[in-house]
């Protein structure tokens, strides 16, 4: 077992607001597999590791232990048109102005 990786795991996967069952699906694995890594009962292979970085857009280093700054937050704009998109751009330069 990893130590730590279980926690970040499912800190991670809560923070993307994400069931077990969701991310087993974007990873092609079992749901069991996925509450194996957050329970720290399995240790995900190389592959798996990787793909959960991915997932997390996060570092391999940061799961593992080596680097202990957390992933910076980010936010999903699939399915914004262009006007939404302006939108939200707009109201973030305000909001980090004020």
């Amino acid at each position: 077992m990893i130590n730590g990786l279980p926690q970040k795991l499912k800190i991670l996967r809560m923070k993307y607001n994400l069931s077990q069952k969701e991310v087993a699906s974007m990873l092609d694995l079992s749901p069991s597999v996925v509450s194996g890594y957050e329970t720290g009962e399995r240790t995900p292979s190389a592959e798996n590791l990787l793909a959960l970085s991915y997932l997390y857009k996060c570092s391999t280093d940061y799961l593992l232990g080596k680097e202990q700054t957390e992933p910076p937050f980010t936010l999903n704009i699939d399915g914004l048109n262009e006007q939404q998109l302006q939108a939200l751009s707009i109201l973030i330069e305000t909001m980090k102005q004020g």
